[in-house]
């Protein structure tokens, strides 16, 4: 939605059906060819995140290690063998080279949501703004659940969805989503470097 906003005609390519995305969808695996990536003027790619994920890690340490695929390298390959300018994001934590982080706070948003996003061109990251903010929403696990430092996930649905911005997304969707002003941020700034 973000890119969209930014003035990107959108197209979503995954392996897996994507019943809730909002724009043409391609059902595909856009690492492996017959799949041409030229054809794009951007491509953002989101690779699983669970490998460096701070549920992961618990996991990890609880002995129930998560089933990961760990596809940051190879996504980086494929793309960067495109040529198409690129974004990979993915969580704290992720390798990725360059990153930049994006926070929930920095846009008004009701969550934190900290991402990196490695970008094959120069781009900044406007700081986040924690104190303005406050005590961020939660939307993660399961709605109502109490976080051990303090705080909780949303209540409800809606206002999860008021906390990340994003008015359609079902609570499965939402949780593993990242806020669209991150992606119009990052499009806006593509189209003029000058915002």
């Amino acid at each position: 939605m973000g890119y969209h906003r930014a003035g990107f005609d959108v197209v979503g390519v995954d392996v897996n059906p994507q019943p809730d995305y909002p724009f043409r969808f391609v059902q595909a695996d856009a690492l492996a060819p017959p799949f041409d990536l030229s054809d794009f003027d951007l491509i953002h790619a989101s690779p699983p995140c669970q490998a460096y994920s701070r549920a992961g890690h618990l996991a990890r340490a609880q002995k129930k290690p998560p089933k990961a695929l760990d596809l940051v390298d190879a996504t980086r390959a494929v793309l960067k063998a495109s040529g198409v300018p690129y974004v990979i994001e993915n969580v704290e934590g992720a390798p990725l080279a360059g990153a930049i982080r994006l926070c929930g706070s920095s846009f008004g948003l009701g969550v934190r949501r900290h991402r990196l996003f490695e970008c094959s061109f120069w781009m900044m990251s406007p700081p986040c703004q924690h104190p303005r903010q406050g005590r961020p929403v939660g939307v993660y696990h399961r709605l109502g659940d109490e976080v051990p430092h303090g705080g909780k996930t949303a209540d409800t649905l809606s206002e999860a969805q008021q906390a990340m911005g994003i008015d359609w997304l079902p609570w499965k969707a939402l949780k593993e989503a990242i806020p669209p002003a991150y992606t119009e941020w990052i499009g806006r700034n593509i189209l003029d470097p000058h915002t």
